[in-house]
């Protein structure tokens, strides 16, 4: 498959991923109506990984193969495969595993395409509800095809905020001291238990902003790009030391509407979140 450069490669691409992630949520809907185990763990005792995961990255990467067989692809469960043509795809089969387990209904199928290091292309498939996020880069972003645009940002003490937690138990201390800092200040939190879906979510304007400490590239690189797209901001930026990270790194992932995007983050390094 020979795509087109610059702004309609993004469109290309972008639409490869909405017919890919559509099939692989189908998938995963259709496996969520069994029993669904853990077959594995990774960080942690319940840092999980069962076979749905599995077979929908399985799935994903052979649809990936089958269309642009010279693609690199970075996969949740099976790491990273090179390629030489320049386009990586970044996959997350089920973001919000946990929610899976639980049969709580939210968890997506995540996929980007990155150029030359770049998300131009991205796809949040939210498989309990057939909602499909998708942005190309410059082209805006849409919910079943629908454009979207973030809120307005309220004042600070207004503004409702998502977040989420890690699985190693010295990082959950330091997120909870954090979250326990920042919610008086605001007008609420919610943890929803689905990067990908929380990024969207500040997209769509059901949200006021999103901060987390610690998620992958495959859980965010798609929702990256919805967000920004409908008119947000996001960045991955340098947290503040902790026991778990004795010095400043970039690991904090944050998302608001541009026009509050300062208070945000100087609330978040009043709160402890950032360096």
């Amino acid at each position: 498959m020979t795509l087109p450069s610059g702004s309609d490669q993004a469109l290309a691409l972008r639409d490869l991923a909405i017919e890919i992630g559509t099939e692989a949520a189908g998938l995963v809907r259709t496996l969520a109506t069994g029993t669904v185990s853990v077959s594995a763990t990774k960080s942690s005792p319940v840092d999980v990984v069962t076979e749905v995961d599995r077979a929908c990255e399985e799935l994903v990467r052979a649809r990936l193969l089958a269309a642009r067989p010279q693609d690199a692809v970075l996969g949740e469960e099976e790491g990273d495969t090179e390629g030489t043509s320049g386009v990586r795809w970044i996959v997350d089969p089920v973001d919000g595993t946990v929610n899976l387990l639980y049969g709580i209904g939210e968890y997506a199928v995540s996929l980007a395409a990155e150029v030359d290091g770049e998300v131009v292309a991205g796809v949040v498939v939210d498989v309990a509800k057939d909602v499909l996020y998708a942005a190309a880069l410059g082209h805006g972003a849409t919910r079943d095809g629908v454009p979207l645009r973030v809120r307005p940002s309220p004042p600070v003490p207004e503004r409702l905020l998502l977040t989420g937690f890690g699985y190693r138990p010295d990082v959950r201390a330091h997120q909870g001291a954090c979250v326990a800092r920042l919610l008086p200040r605001v007008r609420d939190i919610r943890r929803m238990g689905s990067c990908a879906l929380d990024l969207c979510h500040v997209a769509e304007g059901t949200a006021d902003g999103y901060v987390e400490d610690g998620p992958r590239p495959w859980d965010w690189a798609a929702g990256s790009l919805v967000v920004t797209e409908a008119g947000g901001r996001f960045a991955v930026l340098a947290g503040a030391p902790a026991p778990h990270r004795l010095t400043s790194e970039d690991s904090v992932l944050v998302a608001s509407p541009a026009q509050g995007w300062d208070d945000l983050v100087a609330l978040l390094r009043q709160t402890g979140f950032l360096a």
